[in-house]
């Protein structure tokens, strides 16, 4: 035995919170308030694309490089509307601005039907919880809205670590938050390197979350995997390694 679980982590993202439309939907709305005639799935490939170059140019919203997730989002915006024909410079000021306010709170996310009863089994085990994310600054107006933000005692974004997942940096920086040994805490996430890898490899007790149960990775054994939220507190009982 380890001992018992002190402290929980999660991720956010897919975990305990996921966007309430695509993308592409979501600008699309964007688009049309402003009067442009894009398609959906146009915007969706655009934005994947603008996306996955900013990730490459600059990771974890460019914060070594002098920028902030502000300025990050606003270029991948101005990037993806360009890139579907929009060069109008102040229109594409207007739907980069408007579609960051659109991700401050809760309007945009959805929260899954396992999350609040898990957040609130965990802290009736007396189990203390802080999140790890690759999320930017508006975690905390996002997590109020939604009604989670009262279950943390701390939260730990990238941008505000200035590193992300799978990193240890970031698990590095949340195990002195908790103040008590890896083998004490438990981290639950969806992705396999970013979540279940990384926090493992600090010997934090990693459970990958696997709601679609596709068991892809077959080096996770059963007792790590979860298909709901709703069988950690089982998990965090039972004391396996």
């Amino acid at each position: 035995m380890r001992g018992p679980v002190r402290w929980v982590l999660w991720d956010i993202k897919d975990t305990l919170l996921k966007v309430r439309r695509s993308v592409g939907e979501q600008y699309y709305c964007e688009s049309v308030r402003a009067g442009l005639k894009l398609l959906p799935t146009q915007l969706e490939t655009a934005f994947r694309q603008a996306y996955l170059q900013h990730v490459q140019l600059y990771p974890n919203y460019g914060i070594t490089q002098g920028m902030n997730s502000q300025v990050w989002w606003t270029q991948v915006v101005k990037n993806t509307f360009s890139q579907c024909g929009v060069q109008d410079t102040a229109l594409l000021d207007t739907l980069a601005s408007n579609l960051y306010q659109n991700f401050c709170g809760p309007e945009n996310w959805e929260v899954f039907p396992d999350s609040n009863s898990v957040l609130k089994s965990c802290s009736a085990l007396g189990v203390k919880q802080g999140v790890v994310s690759n999320f930017d600054s508006r975690l905390e107006g996002v997590l109020q809205g939604c009604g989670l933000l009262t279950h943390f005692s701390f939260l730990l974004t990238s941008e505000g670590a200035g590193v992300a997942k799978p990193d240890k940096a970031i698990f590095t920086q949340a195990l002195k938050k908790c103040a008590v040994p890896a083998k004490n805490v438990a981290h639950v996430g969806d992705n396999y390197i970013n979540d279940y890898l990384a926090s493992r490899s600090l010997g934090i007790r990693g459970y990958l979350l696997d709601r679609q149960g596709h068991q892809e990775h077959l080096d996770v054994p059963p007792q790590h995997r979860l298909q709901s939220l709703d069988e950690l507190p089982t998990r965090l009982q039972q004391e396996t390694d």
